[in-house]
């Protein structure tokens, strides 16, 4: 059976969770591969507001095995939070989750090293969440990281100590200490607590499991418009956001590779710093973040908004080869009578282009801006596709023509119940 993919088509936040759990049930799988506890995937179900940050977001359905691939870099202490979370909530998680021994460790020193470069940056900050993601996958680049199998060895605290070391003499460039003892305490419980787990080789799990015919969703976090090489670098993240990560996140071969489903908002957001060009710096993007709600479900930093960006989702469907669109939040947008769509760019030069230039040309560009009939409707008591108000439906419409990608869900509320299949 084919491995399915999810990818957010923005910077992020576009809603992944809450279509991992909407889809989940016809899966036998759902494997995360890439990112770490900097992802926060919000699901809201019988009255309560779940956020995932490490662990896949099919864990709420009995049936499913839960796999954290190899390209996710795993902080313990988050992770053990997050499932004493699942228990106090009465999920029963521990048969259907495993966990790559591959995958990359988060040390308390990643996270001071992750605070320190930050910091250095003054007015040049990437926005980091400060969770250590940066840092640790430096050293899986520099190869000189723990994986999660270092923690089976007899010699772990040697492996953590020297890590440490190298680690302060990166802080002593900054004049600095670590700072991290009052830390590693609970690193350490943290660390026990795992090795009590389905620690495996997930890349022959999975692989034995599509040889019996099993349906896998492949979860990425963040967006393509983070990704490390066609991100708006170096405003990105540090891991391969795009569908192609998959392959390398999960140790699967891209001929398994089948359907790939693309989540945008009906608008933008964006948190921390980097271009935005159709960013709202007024009352209207004030209205958005409200009605949104956009506040960061792991940092709580405000998101910046604006109108949606038809040349940067052009260029995120082009990457990830995506076969369907889920447009997540258009219910944010009900107060409004007319909408904005961002068509084309205008060059310093004064040549409009569909394409997303060079990133680091993206700040020069302008917008050129499409006006389109709101809804002005409360969609939040729609459950067929069937109801939608005509300019909704005209929306669609408009973006089916322009990204040439056919809209499968829609999203009217927060809730599981107000996502909305189309045929």
């Amino acid at each position: 059976m084919p491995v399915d993919v999810l990818i957010g088509l923005q910077w992020g936040d576009e809603g992944k969770g809450k279509i991992v759990d909407v889809l989940a049930p016809t899966y036998d799988v759902v494997a995360r591969f890439q990112g770490g506890p900097n992802a926060g995937h919000t699901l809201h179900f019988n009255g309560q507001k779940h956020v995932l940050h490490q662990v896949p977001s099919g864990i709420f359905h009995p049936h499913i095995l839960n796999v954290v691939g190899n390209g996710v870099v795993l902080d313990p202490v988050v992770f053990r939070q997050e499932l004493q979370k699942l228990t106090d909530r009465g999920v029963d998680w521990a048969q259907n989750l495993y966990i790559s021994k591959k995958a990359q460790l988060i040390l308390p020193s990643h996270r001071a090293l992750d605070r320190l470069n930050e910091d250095s940056r003054g007015t040049s900050k990437i926005g980091s969440t400060l969770k250590g993601i940066g840092p640790t996958y430096q050293d899986k680049i520099g190869r000189t990281g723990l994986r999660v199998g270092h923690i089976l060895l007899p010699d772990f605290e040697e492996h953590y100590q020297k890590a440490v070391a190298q680690h302060a003499a990166i802080a002593a460039h900054y004049n600095k200490e670590l700072e991290i003892e009052a830390l590693e305490a609970d690193f350490f419980a943290a660390v026990a607590f795992l090795r009590t787990l389905q620690l495996t080789d997930t890349e022959f799990l999975l692989n034995d499991l599509l040889r019996q015919g099993k349906r896998v969703l492949a979860e990425g976090a963040q967006g393509a418009m983070l990704d490390i090489d066609f991100g708006t670098y170096p405003y990105v993240t540090s891991s391969s956001t795009i569908a192609a990560g998959a392959c390398t996140g999960l140790g699967i071969a891209p001929q398994h590779i089948d359907k790939v489903y693309g989540i945008t908002k009906a608008y933008c957001t964006r948190v921390g710093s980097g271009p935005f060009p159709t960013e709202l710096n007024d009352e209207v993007g004030e209205q958005i973040r409200q009605a949104g709600r956009e506040f960061g479900s792991t940092t709580g930093r405000p998101r910046r908004t604006g109108w949606i960006d038809l040349p940067a989702l052009r260029y995120a469907i082009m990457l990830n080869g995506v076969t369907e669109l889920h447009l997540m939040k258009a219910d944010v947008l009900d107060d409004f009578h007319e909408i904005q769509a961002c068509t084309h760019y205008r060059l310093p030069s004064g040549e409009t282009t569909p394409h997303l230039p060079d990133p680091g040309q993206l700040h020069l560009v302008t917008p050129e801006y499409l006006t389109l009939p709101g809804w002005a409707t409360n969609l939040t008591d729609i459950t067929e596709a069937t109801a939608f108000p005509a300019p909704l439906q005209d929306y669609l419409a408009f973006l089916e023509k322009e990204l040439q990608v056919p809209v499968r869900i829609v999203s009217v509320g927060p809730d599981r119940v107000s996502t909305i299949q189309i045929s």
